[in-house]
């Protein structure tokens, strides 16, 4: 992302403008809001039946800071020259993905867990996994906190660490994006049929093919976010094309709303729900919703539901 501190130099989207950005941004800001609206409400069903799934809530909040940053761009296309607008669209625009990231993180170790019991609840790993929880907080904060110098700055070598700040950390994000692939095509390897286990429902192919579609969509996000920090600055007048609206709305909006059209079309708070209390090899099979008198009331839901 190129810096903001500079008039001249383009940044990615352009300087919102009424005419144009306005009335896309609207129609984001609907679609994200509407998001927002269904994710709650699955979630507040699920637990009021007592079935429990945390991702709901996180990307209702993720479809929230989306619509803050559709209207953060309306108000900056309205009043281009003031930088408070411009700084909070830029910090709401790359920290929203970022949820995105951990919930595709946190399914595909499910997924791991379910297919490499005795591998996926290593301690080592799971503290392997905390560590990556701690690493994308931190980075977030790390971005956000030189975006805000950024702008108050021109002192050179500043600059400079600041770019190198941002190059790390959009390097360590599309890491983080790319993870989960890995992690599902990992746990395919040398399979184990005696110890798999099951959870949520559906196949375990399903739940996979869930997980890698949101994950090849992510990855195209960080990929772009990436690619274009590691690029050169370039004048205003002179901008790349992935400095255009079309790039900036097609590798970002488009591609979450496809992202969150998946999770809710799949259901992704019934096939990738695991049991509570979920802490050791075959804790998905025996605490499974067949286990519990509880469990029997969701299992007894689904099947109504067809």
């Amino acid at each position: 992302m190129s810096s903001l501190s500079s008039s001249t130099s383009a940044i990615i989207g352009g300087v919102p403008t009424v005419t144009l950005d306005v009335p896309i941004s609207a129609v984001f800001l609907s679609l994200y809001l509407a998001g927002a609206i269904l994710h709650i409400s699955i979630f507040t069903t699920n637990r009021r039946r007592g079935h429990k799934f945390f991702m709901t809530w996180l990307l209702n909040v993720f479809c929230i800071i989306r619509v803050v940053t559709c209207s953060m761009r309306i108000a900056w296309a309205t009043t281009p020259k003031n930088p408070s607008l411009a700084i909070a669209a830029q910090i709401f625009n790359n920290a929203g993905i970022i949820i995105v990231y951990i919930v595709n993180l946190i399914f595909s170790q499910r997924i791991f867990r379910a297919k490499k019991p005795q591998l996926g609840w290593n301690k080592a790993l799971g503290l392997a996994f905390n560590a990556i929880y701690c690493l994308i907080v931190g980075t977030l904060i790390m971005g956000i906190t030189v975006l805000v110098i950024s702008i108050n700055t021109t002192n050179v070598r500043t600059l400079q660490s600041i770019r190198d700040v941002t190059l790390a950390s959009a390097t360590f994000i599309l890491v983080v994006a790319i993870l989960p692939f890995i992690i599902v095509m990992v746990a395919y390897l040398k399979p184990t049929p005696c110890s798999q286990e099951s959870f949520g429902t559906g196949s375990m192919a399903a739940k996979s093919l869930v997980v890698l579609s949101s994950t090849c969509l992510a990855i195209i996000i960080a990929g772009f976010k990436a690619g274009t920090s590691w690029q050169p600055a370039r004048l205003a007048p002179d901008p790349a094309w992935y400095h255009s609206k079309p790039a900036f709305y097609c590798f970002n909006f488009v591609l979450e709303v496809i992202i969150l059209a998946i999770f809710l079309l799949s259901r992704v708070d019934k096939r990738l729900h695991v049991p509570d209390h979920c802490k050791s090899p075959g804790d998905y099979s025996r605490l499974g919703p067949d286990k519990t008198e509880e469990g029997d009331k969701d299992q007894d839901y689904y099947r109504r539901k067809g």
